[in-house]
């Protein structure tokens, strides 16, 4: 005697609203991250600290010091 299974769908989709929630999310994430401002944060962060003292920045000012046009 032989028997069948077929899953049609292995795993089931998230509801729709999650979908679109997540998917704004996401988009929301990477339209953040990728504006010049980010990009200059990460710059400054990978700099040493050694190299913050000649800019005259401390590692704890640099989101301050690259926003400081917003706030």
């Amino acid at each position: 005697m032989a028997h069948a299974i077929s899953y049609t769908d292995t795993y089931p989709k998230a509801p729709l609203f999650t979908r679109i929630a997540h998917g704004l999310a996401t988009w929301i994430d990477s339209y953040a991250e990728n504006q010049p401002r980010m990009r200059g944060v990460r710059a400054l962060q990978a700099m040493s600290d050694a190299q913050l003292a000649e800019r005259g920045l401390k590692r704890e000012d640099i989101v301050r010091h690259v926003f400081r046009g917003i706030y």
